[in-house]
């Protein structure tokens, strides 16, 4: 923006005004939406061959392209900090989820100023923004009603608009949501779902600015809690799945695979990779663990299918207000692959888990009828995990595979993308979103944002693959390490270690133990054949590389502790409670967080 007028003129009534100064949005930039699942792996959309009828997502699809080697981080906080920032989850300092952050760099939680989000550069550029669903990026330690709210979404995040719950999960039917940054009193409503009450209050917001400024592009990021758990889904969903999974997770990857051939997102001839010998064949299971497992697997599928029925009516929003032409539409089929956090057999009370409280199968077998319901809060069986990551081997938490990391992505834009119902197969990272949206918005990276100097993004705009199925791939490198899980892809291979099974308590080998394994992914798309012992000099370039990348994205030293790491004192990150034995309560002070909460735990 150029400088001010000077006038030399004493009365203003003998000056000419000058013309009003305001940043605009660059001409012809597009409205944005980002769709944002969680814990959905590849497997699980019908886009992608899963078994869920996900019409809007075909749709999305159907009118752009769908994406078959996309990735995420393996988890729910760092793939949102680099999807928002354009650089990668250590560099934002989110290494792991908030609720595990410690006081080493790259694990503390908090994002610095110097890795501004899109959000922001949007904003400053023009842009309405407005965020719904899930954050999951905010310090525990800064969540209390006392503030400080420097990082919140409204404040420090980008958004005009915030509505949602800050943490990494919530109730469903009766969730803790803000607006901006005041907590949200619900209805006294007994058919109340935070699904459809975010949809409605995304849906309201489009008409809003459709209405009041029209000619004012908009960025929207719409992240449900779905399918995180707790999976809970009304009745009339879940009763459509009855007896659809009777044939069990070992058929039902058989069935994907085959269907995600004959989509053309996976390549013919790809075996299904195997599967963890943690879990059991379905064929060797008893009727009672059937029983109980095919009703997860409806409850969850019903939580699916419900989802995409909500971001359906966005979608028919922005086409009554006759924005959705001119909207560039982002739907990511997941945060990360399917969570296997359930365990063996699952949880009535996801609870349990974090209390080491098992709950057995007689004991589940006796809630059937309930789940899903307001009375639980239950997750699935990891057998289910891994099939909804078909064709891979592993879920949620691995990063050191595809069944991780690797997440359906579709993007429609019809004035920028000519291409209908096409699969793009270049590799590509989370971290490439951003870059993305700035070059579509013709907006060049900021070097400064509100005065502080920016590290640049790392990502690659993913916008060359539009309409060029065979553009060479532009994101050649990428690290990716979750809990001392850990791998290196460059140039089409692929070298990785799971060192921590999402189940296990402890690891399975020490970090200099570990076993690593490699992969030539151009010809191995599902990550069947372990080249390493064919291959050892690869291999060990592979490692020096990622040990390059490591020490280059403040990833080292590695920390693979478990639940422990929840525990702010053990760890080395801020409490505000620590120490305290009593808490005197006043006004304003309802829907605590827990670690802002005095701990009453065992007492």
């Amino acid at each position: 923006m150029p400088p001010p007028p000077e006038y030399a003129e004493l009365d203003v009534r003998q000056a000419k005004p000058p013309p009003w100064r305001e940043v605009k949005a660059p001409k012809g930039a597009p409205n944005i939406v980002i769709v944002l699942i969680d814990d959905m792996g590849f497997g699980v959309p019908s886009t992608f061959g899963g078994p869920v009828p996900m019409p809007t997502m075909d749709r999305i699809a159907g009118e752009g392209l769908r994406f078959n080697n996309f990735h995420t981080t393996a988890l729910c906080s760092p793939t949102r900090a680099a999807l928002k920032s354009g650089r990668n989850h250590h560099v934002n300092n989110m290494g792991s989820i908030t609720e595990m952050a410690t006081a080493f760099p790259g694990q503390t939680g908090q994002i610095p100023n110097t890795v501004a989000p899109v959000a922001e550069m949007l904003r400053l550029n023009g842009y309405s923004t407005g965020a719904f669903g899930k954050w999951h990026e905010l310090a525990t330690w800064e969540t209390s009603v006392s503030g400080a709210f420097q990082r919140w979404p409204t404040v420090g995040g980008g958004f005009d608009k915030f509505y949602g719950f800050l943490g990494g999960e919530t109730n469903q039917w009766a969730p803790l949501l803000y607006d901006g940054v005041v907590r949200v009193e619900l209805p006294e409503d007994p058919k109340y779902h935070f699904m459809t009450d975010m949809t409605d209050k995304a849906v309201a917001w489009v008409k809003l600015q459709h209405a009041l400024t029209p000619e004012k592009p908009f960025f929207m990021y719409f992240a449900p809690g779905a399918t995180h758990a707790p999976h809970h889904v009304p009745q009339e969903w879940i009763s459509r799945w009855k007896g659809k999974f009777d044939q069990g997770w070992d058929k039902l990857r058989e069935e994907t695979l085959a269907r995600q051939i004959a989509l053309g997102v996976v390549p013919k001839g790809t075996p299904l990779a195997p599967k963890p010998q943690a879990i059991k064949d379905w064929d060797k299971l008893s009727p009672d663990e059937k029983k109980v497992f095919t009703r997860q697997a409806e409850v969850y599928a019903a939580f699916a299918e419900m989802t995409d029925h909500e971001i359906g009516r966005l979608v028919s929003a922005l086409e009554e207000t006759g924005e959705l032409d001119n909207t560039l539409f982002i739907y990511i089929a997941g945060d990360n692959g399917t969570s296997a956090e359930g365990g063996m057999v699952g949880m009535f009370n996801e609870y349990t888990y974090f209390n080491y409280v098992p709950e057995t199968i007689q004991e589940l077998l006796k809630l059937l009828d309930k789940w899903g319901s307001p009375d639980t809060y239950p997750h699935m069986a990891a057998g289910w995990a891994v099939a909804f990551d078909t064709p891979f081997t592993w879920t949620k938490q691995v990063a050191s595979s595809f069944g991780g990391t690797r997440n359906g992505m579709a993007i429609r834009w019809p004035k920028g993308i000519n291409a209908k119902g096409e699969v793009r197969s270049q590799f590509h990272h989370v971290i490439d979103v951003a870059p993305t949206l700035l070059e579509a918005a013709s907006l060049p990276e900021p070097k400064v944002v509100n005065g502080t100097p920016q590290i640049p993004m790392q990502g690659v705009s993913m916008r060359y693959a539009f309409d060029d199925a065979k553009a060479p791939d532009r994101h050649l490198t990428q690290y990716f390490e979750i809990f001392g899980n850990r791998a290196i892809y460059h140039d089409g291979w692929l070298a990785g270690t799971v060192h921590r099974e999402p189940w296990a308590e402890k690891p399975r080998h020490t970090l200099e133990e570990d076993e690593w394994e490699l992969y030539d992914v151009r010809s191995d798309f599902s990550l069947a054949n372990n080249l390493a012992a064919k291959q050892p000099e690869k291999l060990k370039e592979m490692q020096t590389l990622f040990l390059k990348e490591a020490e280059k994205n403040q990833v080292l030293p590695i920390d693979d502790r478990g639940l422990e790491r929840a525990v702010a004192a053990m760890v080395g990150r801020p409490d505000l409670m620590a120490g305290r034995t009593s808490l005197t309560l006043a006004e304003g002070m309802a829907g605590m967080q827990e670690n802002v909460f005095i701990n009453v735990k065992n007492k």
